[in-house]
């Protein structure tokens, strides 16, 4: 809620003082109060020029205006309906009131108009000057000083020696698992509650996904259905040649027993922490705890390059060598000369200019996300449907995504109309991953569940939602998505009934 004693004014002031209010608060409207703080009406900028063509002077108090009832909404008033309000009376804000009609917020039409995203991009302010340094001194081609510096940052921030910037997340993938020695044939044990991103560079390199269930604590990949697959693979002698972990929507898995398994069997891990930059598990930072790691710098992720990927590992002889294979495998030579195949991966010095600014608040980013998770939690926390995803001990999650389960039982509506209806009023939410046991191209695939007859993925799939996260986020906003779950999900008694509503 905005803070309103900026712009109340009462009758005695004058035309002078109320268009003063107006250019401290930056906003078009006043709400013109009695001495015990009831809406008397609202006072727009076009109210002040009217009276000042009527020959009133700045010196004229308000109570030269006409009477006019305000059009108001009542407290906790959805957003739909108040813009139904506003549409009907053909106005771009209307004050919403107590009981007793004292105001309490403004609702401005441009705030409920524009869309809630997911996750939209946060640009801060450095960005700009890494990029105008690139234009500056002509690096705008995949070489430059701020890929250099990019990794160099990215490895100190996350603990490791070495870092390797690419075009994308999902080339960091394919280089690791060639880089750890997948081949055609080979199989490669990955989390199956993931994006499609995670797996299909394994089919690239003609590979066998087998995919490996969740469990409930972190939602991320279960030590104990990995263990069930790797003694059942150890009896039939095909191991996996490389274990994909993936850290889900800003959390780490529980990564001691999975190395610990791993070690046990000889198998590397490729740690997908796409969308776990920033997090920690004790005390470490995700995407750090494999031979290699990956984050993702997509526009929706916590910090972004527009588009691009980074690679990380202690081994620097490896990291160099996913940049060799990443710039076409070029031998060096006074000429072209090509002895193996390559790829066309490597950032540009423009995006990993981004990369630098957006580093630079990288725990702003987090606390931001964090913050917003807390008040989801506080906003609905006496909704017994919903549950919010677990941060056990020893993690610290980003809430990249502020993920919960519902249960919409003994309710007419099932979870894609819950989405549906947030959408319908201009907020986008999205369901958890589809698992990828569950995907058509994946249909042949084995899967391995948490446990015999649990399946953790299909479960979350089922009943999971995402909501709204950005860092940039306004508190306005938050609450709309607040109001508009708990219209759908509160018992009746603890919501607005769109049929009892007295919209002015």
């Amino acid at each position: 809620m905005k803070d309103l004693h900026s712009i109340l004014v009462h009758a005695d002031d004058t035309i002078r003082t109320a268009l003063e209010r107006l250019n401290r608060a930056g906003w078009t409207v006043l709400l013109l109060v009695e001495a015990d703080g009831r809406l008397v009406r609202t006072v727009t900028d076009g109210d002040l020029r009217r009276m000042l063509l009527e020959n009133h002077d700045l010196e004229s108090t308000l109570r030269a205006l006409p009477v006019q009832a305000p059009h108001t909404v009542p407290r906790n008033a959805p957003a739909d309906l108040i813009l139904q309000s506003m549409n009907r009376c053909q106005i771009d804000q209307v004050p919403e009131i107590d009981e007793t009609g004292r105001p309490i917020d403004l609702h401005l039409r441009r705030e409920l108009d524009q869309p809630v995203l997911l996750s939209p991009p946060h640009l801060a302010d450095e960005e700009r000057t890494f990029v105008e340094q690139a234009f500056a001194t002509n690096w705008i081609a995949p070489v430059g000083p701020n890929i250099d510096a990019f990794e160099n940052e990215i490895a100190a921030t996350v603990g490791m020696r070495s870092a390797a910037a690419l075009s994308s997340g999902t080339a960091a993938i394919h280089l690791g698992l060639k880089l750890l020695g997948v081949e055609p044939g080979d199989r490669v044990f990955c989390s199956a509650l993931t994006f499609v991103a995670t797996v299909n560079p394994i089919r690239y390199l003609n590979a066998e996904p087998v995919f490996i269930d969740s469990e409930p604590d972190t939602w991320n990949m279960s030590p104990a259905a990995l263990a069930d697959a790797l003694e059942a693979a150890d009896r039939a002698g095909n191991l996996p040649k490389v274990v994909v972990p993936v850290g889900l929507y800003g959390q780490s898995p529980d990564m001691e027993p999975i190395l610990e398994l791993c070690d046990r069997y000889g198998i590397p891990v490729l740690e997908d922490a796409a969308e776990s930059l920033g997090a920690t598990y004790r005390g470490r930072a995700a995407g750090s705890f494999g031979r290699l790691g990956i984050y993702s710098f997509n526009g929706n992720k916590i910090i972004t390059t527009s588009g691009g990927g980074m690679l990380v590992g202690d081994d620097e002889a490896l990291i160099e060598r996913a940049r060799f294979l990443a710039t076409q495998a070029r031998t060096p030579a006074g000429h072209y000369e090509h002895h193996e195949v390559g790829f066309n991966y490597r950032m540009s010095n423009i995006l990993a200019g981004i990369g630098r600014g957006q580093l630079q608040v990288l725990t702003d980013r987090v606390e931001q996300r964090r913050n917003v998770f807390e008040r989801y939690r506080s906003g609905l926390e006496d909704l017994p449907t919903i549950r919010w995803m677990p941060e056990p001990a020893g993690h610290r999650s980003t809430r990249w995504l502020t993920a919960a389960t519902i249960d919409l039982g003994g309710t007419d509506q099932d979870l894609p109309a819950l989405v549906a209806s947030l959408a319908d009023a201009g907020i986008e939410a999205r369901r958890i991953w589809k698992p990828m046991h569950r995907q058509p191209i994946f249909a042949k695939a084995t899967y391995w569940p948490h446990h015999s007859g649990e399946s953790v993925s299909d479960r979350l799939f089922e009943t999971g939602i995402c909501l709204p996260s950005g860092s940039g986020m306004t508190l306005e906003q938050q609450d709309r998505v607040i109001r508009r779950l708990r219209e759908r999900l509160a018992p009746p008694s603890r919501i607005w009934r769109s049929s009892t509503l007295a919209l002015g």
